[in-house]
């Protein structure tokens, strides 16, 4: 092979690994274009047997809104970026609320090494301060606290809490609109992805998230 054809297969072979990051992330692009407008059941395709029901298209939980307990305004992919349990609140905490949050404090516990990659908020439509719990009492006798906000400080340590508008919240929530006990599984973009109920078990839960952290990233 002469000179010229020696610097023209060189160039093809540089040019063909520099193409191959462009391709793929052209590529990755691509599918989450259609996986976001609900065009391409993407895990459906890939054959999991996710025990959640998707959220198809994902929302966004930027739209909503965010407003943290101190009234800043808060850009959620602002964050450091994790998978979230999200927890969708009103203006009182009934016994089905209060389940909700056990089942995820004790599944959020139990991943273990991997709950640094996850992190539990919750939503509500009304200020924290104005948020009421219906509760006889603690599980080991200690006394009640005197505020919502004050059982989950003590509760839930870690759990972030925020507002939306109640119109906000009907969107980004209709599942839990329509039956209380829904929670949701928020990826580390801040993609509403999946919804789970009272119905699901520990274990049930705990086999998506390992799939799901296992093929991530993040």
């Amino acid at each position: 092979m002469n000179r010229t054809g020696q610097v023209n297969s060189g160039h093809l072979i540089l040019l063909s690994i520099v193409g191959i990051p462009v391709t793929a992330l052209l590529a990755a692009t691509w599918l989450w274009y259609f996986v976001v407008h609900g065009d391409l059941d993407l895990i459906g395709i890939l054959g999991t047997a996710n025990r959640g029901s998707l959220i198809q298209p994902p929302r966004a939980l930027n739209e909503g809104g965010l407003t943290a307990v101190s009234g800043t305004t808060l850009i959620y992919t602002d964050l450091p970026a994790k998978w979230a349990f999200l927890i969708p609140g009103s203006d009182r905490c009934e016994a089905v609320c209060q389940q909700t949050l056990y089942q995820t404090r004790q599944i959020h516990r139990a991943m273990g090494k991997e709950s640094n990659r996850i992190r539990r908020i919750y939503v509500s439509d009304v200020p924290l301060a104005d948020s009421h719990f219906d509760l006889a009492g603690l599980s080991d006798n200690r006394p009640l606290p005197e505020s919502f906000a004050d059982f989950l400080a003590l509760e839930h340590p870690g759990l972030r809490t925020f507002e939306v508008s109640p119109e906000a919240h009907t969107l980004l929530f209709a599942e839990y609109t329509a039956s209380s006990g829904v929670w949701y599984l928020v990826d580390p973009k801040g993609w509403i992805m999946m919804s789970y109920t009272p119905m699901q078990t520990y274990k049930e839960i705990m086999t998506d998230l390992q799939f799901l952290l296992k093929n991530s990233n993040e």
